[in-house]
């Protein structure tokens, strides 16, 4: 089996394998065990059924309407008006990766066996992802108690409403489903409730926000390193034993990068360093970037559970002979973890916006002022600050929690939330933002690197490489120009991937 296929167990998903599948495109199989999980909790749903036991959404209403009875002849109908009265979610239209990262979340939860609904459902997910074919998803109306809103609208896909799109092109539903040779699913007991009421919308669009910032922390690492040498800064807070003694492990593999990223450099020289000591942007730089590194290992920890787990009401429990009402959507848990996640991105992008201002200031460096090679005739960085600082300031807006602020809704009875979906999209914001603060920051530790004028300065292997990257998008400022076409260049740069290819990151 290629690595273009991921399969699917129910309890072994990954970051990177959601990954894989959601950006990468690879097919997923399923694990044999897994498929017959599926058909046993379908059979074992029925059976009580027949013997008339109430079953939450299988034969009884959902919500406020828990108390309503369900006929058998009414089931597919009930089940397709529960599609369409949950389709309430309003734009902007979640991106196509994100959808399909939705997917397959959900996808791996259902092969658990603890959702009972029709095996159908789970190979549809399946035709949908491999056949390319992914639902119009709105983003925003989930309030994070199940994402049933924005689910909705995988839902009406399947049956073969609404609208998705087919290899990129959008299109209603049902032309995409005949397009790639699939009929509309024929809903039955307990299948509208599978479908809407999981936490797949938060969970798949978390997912991505994680990947991405594996990628950013360790961008983090190498522009602070490069900074570090235009900076002429000092490398004692690097030291190993140093960091060994702190202990915490976020900080000690920041510093072991940054350690790797300055072999070479001319900065490990005996009493090189401008002072003593620097600012604290700068000496602190991966004890910050190690809290954004143990915050995001923590998340990590709870999402593998979330992607691994079942977070269905009723849960189909086959080894007590019971289906239970719960609260297993409940996911305040890994929701707050974002937001300790966004406020250690804020301090991370507040240093990184000090030490850029740093580079510029001349009593610090020794270079001239705003790092203009001409301070007669060239105005050069003393506006950008402007733009560097108002990205900074939507971050810190972004991080302010959220996930405390709800109302009681359906009838009263659902009166706690957690705004997951929204706490995870506003530090997907925070994320996109640092691209162009880490940008400018760059931008400006390589104006610095050309103006050294030091005979002893060399910069180390990295450092050299990242150099002559940003000069191959970005040339030197020798005159005034407009700097928003080189922010996007450095923008693009960073988000790219390209310097973590080069520097085999």
């Amino acid at each position: 089996m290629d690595n273009r296929t991921v399969v699917l167990t129910g309890d072994s998903l990954t970051v990177e394998k959601v990954a894989q599948v959601a950006i990468d495109g690879a097919k997923v199989e399923f694990a044999p065990a897994a498929q017959q999980e599926l058909q046993k909790s379908r059979e074992f749903v029925y059976k009580l059924v027949n013997d008339n036991v109430p079953v939450y959404g299988f034969n009884t209403g959902v919500g406020a309407n828990k108390d309503r009875t369900v006929a058998a002849e009414y089931y597919n109908q009930f089940n397709v008006n529960m599609v369409r009265s949950h389709c309430v979610a309003v734009g902007p239209e979640a991106a196509l990766p994100e959808v399909r990262a939705m997917m397959v979340v959900r996808l791996n939860t259902l092969l658990l066996g603890y959702t009972g609904m029709s095996p159908e459902i789970a190979y549809m997910y399946q035709n949908l992802l491999n056949k390319n074919i992914t639902p119009v998803v709105p983003e925003r109306g989930s309030i994070g108690e199940a994402d049933i809103a924005c689910l909705s609208h995988i839902a009406l896909t399947m049956i073969g409403e609404g609208e998705a799109y087919y290899c990129g092109k959008k299109m209603p539903a049902k032309e995409a489903l005949a397009k790639a040779g699939l009929q509309p699913l024929i809903l039955g007991p307990k299948d509208g409730l599978a479908l809407v009421s999981s936490n797949a919308l938060a969970a798949g669009q978390g997912v991505l926000v994680m990947h991405e910032l594996k990628k950013l922390i360790n961008l983090a690492d190498i522009i602070y390193s490069f900074s570090l040498e235009a900076f002429k800064g000092n490398v004692s807070p690097l030291d190993e034993e140093i960091n060994r003694v702190r202990r915490f492990q976020g900080q000690n593999e920041s510093a072991a990068q940054v350690r790797r990223l300055l072999t070479g450099s001319y900065l490990w020289l005996p009493n090189i360093a401008n002072a003593l000591q620097d600012p604290l942007c700068f000496r602190c730089a991966c004890h910050i970037h190690g809290a954004v590194r143990d915050s995001l290992h923590y998340l990590e920890e709870l999402m593998n559970i979330q992607m691994n787990s079942s977070d269905d009401n009723p849960c189909v429990l086959m080894s007590q002979n019971a289906i239970m009402s719960c609260g297993n959507f409940e996911v305040v848990n890994w929701a707050v973890a974002f937001e300790m996640l966004g406020i250690a991105l804020s301090h991370l992008s507040r240093a990184a916006c000090f030490r850029t201002i740093k580079l510029s200031t001349a009593h610090f460096t020794g270079l001239p002022r705003f790092l203009t090679p001409d301070p007669e005739h060239v105005i050069a960085f003393g506006t950008i600050q402007k733009p560097l600082t108002a990205l900074d300031a939507e971050i810190r807006h972004l991080a302010n929690p959220v996930s405390m602020d709800f109302y009681a809704v359906a009838g009263d009875i659902e009166d706690h939330a957690s705004n997951t979906p929204y706490v995870v999209q506003k530090t997907r914001k925070i994320v996109d933002n640092l691209y162009y603060i880490l940008g400018i920051e760059a931008i400006h530790a390589a104006q610095a690197c050309d103006l050294r004028p030091e005979k002893e300065f060399q910069l180390g292997t990295a450092g050299h490489t990242v150099q002559q990257k940003i000069r191959e998008i970005i040339p030197f400022l020798a005159q005034d120009r407009n700097l928003t076409t080189d922010i996007a260049s450095a923008y693009k740069l960073l988000k790219s991937g390209g310097l973590l290819d080069v520097l085999h990151i």
